[in-house]
């Protein structure tokens, strides 16, 4: 626990630096790099679709040749050199488009960052990206591996450290949505590129000095050359006639005969995923495609969590609407509580604030009665908790949608809904959506980290885990295709397209949250049918 717990300060540390600017970016490109709404929304989405999708190479890069401790400060270092550039962007006018009046359509200077200028944005972007998915690819597993697996307790404090991971993720988004996007709304966007950069600094020698008490797990190797062997010698073997061919009995082990690991290697192949028994039940015509039952047991635990892993993406497709649309709502209503004016981009402090209320008690309240009422030791299974995220996402489109039908009502009755100007009603409606969605993402994604880190192979838990956030990134691109097809076919149809234009109250935004709540419906669906047949791998090491 002491070793995990500087993993949790610097996680505190590196979201808040994350999500400064991508929780406010989309107000960001569209007042001072004067893209539309769609366009900034896009740009939002792709980049954090890019950052978490990058956590595949960073875990893969941990598995196989580095570690995740040096994983970590590489990407740190990569984080920091990209923030140095928006910074220095941010900074200098020379650097950005000239300042221009958005309401007035004849204004020549009022276009989009273009040339260098777009060049250096996109490059400082898309290195923070880098270096955030090598973060999020190593960070994780980093924690989960200072714990026994082979105790109780030990299997009981990695679950609690991946709530923990979650609460500290809320931490982190907290601060960065209150106190930086307030610097950032306020004093400078320089101001909050810089407060990020510091951020990301401090957390490396904070994460330094745990180093003489971690555990790190030796790369063995490439999961991925594992996987495709495995494949490959499958397929090349199930296309071969079996007559005349060498069939094996046993497969000799690699080694001692005392260690666990090499006594699952002398198994036959399990009955599960038939197909690729193959790869060790014939002889390969070639020793490149040798496969031992372990390489095999291994490559079908991961095809068989792969489901569970699509099934995922429609959650984080909604989830990026907080950092998007939901934002662009907020903007058009009145954002004052009191004599206090909140900007748009600190709705988030809902969830995040309700998130950090939930896990404690999950872990201190809800684990301990589910495991006395259940008399198992998970209590509350991980699929389970990805279910329930699941079922609340589709609650939350339907409220999303509800909400905008009334924020579009107001903007009618008031006479606004062609005007710019703040409408007469409380963005506080907006964050029914933000609490709902949050709970979703408190549920899935600690679920996530801690199924895929269990049931994965050892060689391969960075990439495993990294699974979760690889999950973020589809759901990312996904809204992005969404928006695009959705106003690809109601302009093809005749329609003014759902999601173009200037101004946001032309929008038919409640229409894409029902289709969005539709296909978040028929997701679960799809999903409870892969949750009910599924076999924990790890169930093994549950004391009877």
């Amino acid at each position: 626990m002491l070793a995990a717990s500087f993993v949790l300060v610097v996680e505190v540390l590196e979201n808040l630096a994350f999500l400064a600017n991508a929780s406010n970016l989309v107000l960001y490109l569209s007042k001072f790099m004067h893209f539309s709404p769609s366009s900034s929304a896009n740009i939002v989405t792709n980049f954090m679709g890019t950052a978490f999708l990058l956590a595949l190479l960073g875990g893969f890069l941990a598995d196989a040749f580095f570690t995740t401790y040096r994983i970590y400060l590489i990407s740190a270092a990569i984080e920091v050199m990209g923030l140095v550039m928006l910074t220095v962007q941010a900074h200098l006018p020379s650097l950005k488009p000239p300042n221009c009046d958005p309401q007035n359509s004849n204004n020549i200077q009022c276009k989009e960052v273009e040339g260098w200028k777009s060049v250096m944005f996109f490059a400082g972007l898309y290195l923070v990206a880098l270096g955030v998915g090598g973060i999020k690819g190593s960070l994780p597993s980093h924690g989960a591996e200072q714990f026994d697996e082979s105790t109780r307790r030990g299997r009981k404090q990695r679950s609690w450290f991946f709530n923990y991971f979650v609460f500290c993720l809320s931490c982190g988004a907290l601060i960065a949505v209150t106190f930086v996007v307030w610097i950032e709304d306020n004093k400078g966007w320089q101001w909050g590129f810089g407060v990020s950069t510091i951020v990301i600094l401090l957390s490396i020698p904070i994460f330094l000095l745990g180093s003489h008490i971690y555990r790190t797990k030796v790369p063995t190797g490439s999961p991925i050359t594992t996987i495709f062997k495995v494949l490959a010698a499958a397929l090349h073997n199930n296309c071969r006639t079996t007559k005349g061919s060498n069939v094996v009995s046993g497969i000799s082990s690699e080694g001692g005969d005392c260690d666990s690991t090499e006594k699952f290697q002398t198994q036959t192949p399990t009955e599960s995923l038939v197909f690729l028994n193959k790869a060790v039940t014939i002889k390969p015509v070639h020793p490149v495609l040798q496969c031992t039952v372990r390489q095999v047991e291994e490559v079908k635990i991961v095809l068989k969590t792969l489901p569970i892993f699509m099934s995922s993406i429609m959650l984080s497709c909604c989830l990026a609407q907080l950092s998007t649309f939901s934002v662009q709502q907020a903007a058009t209503m009145n954002t004052k509580l009191g004599s206090l004016k909140v900007p748009p981009a600190s709705l988030p402090v809902f969830p995040v604030t309700f998130t950090m209320i939930l896990a404690p008690i999950y872990n201190h309240v809800i684990i301990p009665f589910a495991r006395k009422a259940t008399k198992t030791e998970m209590g509350i299974t991980h699929l389970q908790r990805i279910g329930t995220g699941l079922f609340l996402s589709i609650v939350a489109m339907a409220v999303a949608a509800l909400v905008e039908i009334k924020r579009k009502h107001v903007a009618t009755e008031s006479g606004l809904l062609d005007s710019n100007e703040p409408l007469p009603i409380t963005f506080l409606w907006v964050s029914l959506q933000y609490l709902f969605l949050g709970s979703a993402d408190l549920f899935t994604l600690a679920g996530m980290m801690d199924f895929f880190f269990t049931e994965a192979p050892i060689s391969m838990r960075s990439l495993s885990t990294a699974l979760s956030w690889t999950s973020l990134a589809m759901g990312y691109y996904l809204s992005s295709v969404l928006v695009d097809a959705v106003n690809n076919v109601t302009r093809n149809y005749g329609h003014t397209p759902w999601l173009f234009g200037t101004n946001l109250n032309h929008y038919r935004l409640e229409k894409f949250y029902w289709l969005m709540c539709i296909l978040s419906g028929l997701n679960f669906l799809q999903y409870l049918f892969w949750a009910s047949r599924y076999k924990y791998v790890s169930a093994g090491t549950d004391d009877d």
